[in-house]
């Protein structure tokens, strides 16, 4: 398989996952958004450590820790891509998943305007009707929304300058999705501590539900590698066209 075939699949699998994930929030809604988002964090850097061991790539994750404009790049990817996931999930335990599915419709238009006007990508004629027609959609949904969907915008914004400072790092999937969950790790893991100190948190009352919390890690890492994956062998433009799959699947589940 070429190049670009290997990212068509990558990014088709990863934005399937994605739009069927509101399924396995849902399921954890007995816990807080932001304890969710805190074992997200936390068991997401667990794998990726598993997943480091096992391809023996530590070395290159910590390459990238050492270069200071790497790990810059990946220090503020992590914050755009927390503030993401906590709204996200934040949106779906409060049966907002039709405003984040708006965002997500959203955000192709985002990341098609970064890959034109900031790497300089060309669109095809084909693209730009696609980009027109989508553009008509959205308006048209965001007018029907009936108030201005803070939600869908933040979505929007995050995601669309995460994939942006992807694509400029262009380095490897796992290496730089290691480096981000290392970032967001230490305040995830205070915050889960003072949780269960104050016996607030709902891991550990429950083996299974705990068991479901873990597995956040799994469900978190398969579709950002997928993704990661996609965005090097793809141009931005057509990566952000693809992701109209996720907010279809989440308006049918």
């Amino acid at each position: 398989m070429n190049k670009v075939g290997s990212g068509l699949t990558y990014g088709v699998a990863a934005y399937v996952i994605w739009g069927l994930l509101p399924i396995y929030w849902r399921a954890l809604s007995q816990a807080s958004p932001y304890e969710i988002l805190a074992h997200r964090a936390i068991w997401s850097l667990f794998a990726c450590y598993i997943f480091l061991t096992f391809q023996k790539q530590l070395r290159e994750a910590f390459a990238l820790i050492k270069d200071l404009r790497s790990f810059s790049l990946l220090a503020l990817s992590s914050l755009l891509l927390t503030f993401n996931w906590g709204i996200y999930i934040w949106a779906v335990s409060v049966d907002r998943v039709v405003e984040a599915a708006l965002g997500y419709y959203i955000t192709p238009l985002v990341a098609v305007t970064f890959g034109v006007f900031v790497l300089k990508e060309k669109l095809r004629r084909l693209q730009i009707f696609s980009v027109a027609l989508a553009t008509t959609g959205v308006a048209i949904l965001t007018f029907t929304y009936g108030r201005v969907p803070l939600v869908a915008i933040g979505l929007a914004v995050s995601w669309g300058s995460y994939s942006l400072i992807k694509k400029r790092l262009n380095a490897g999937a796992l290496q730089t999705l290691s480096v981000e969950t290392l970032v967001a790790f230490v305040p995830s893991f205070a915050y889960l501590s003072y949780l269960m100190s104050q016996n607030k948190a709902e891991f550990g009352q429950d083996l299974f539900f705990s068991f479901a919390l873990f597995t956040a890690g799994l469900f978190t890492i398969v579709p950002l590698l997928l993704f990661n994956a996609a965005t090097t062998r793809l141009p931005l433009t057509i990566t952000g066209l693809l992701q109209y799959i996720t907010p279809t699947i989440m308006f049918l589940v």
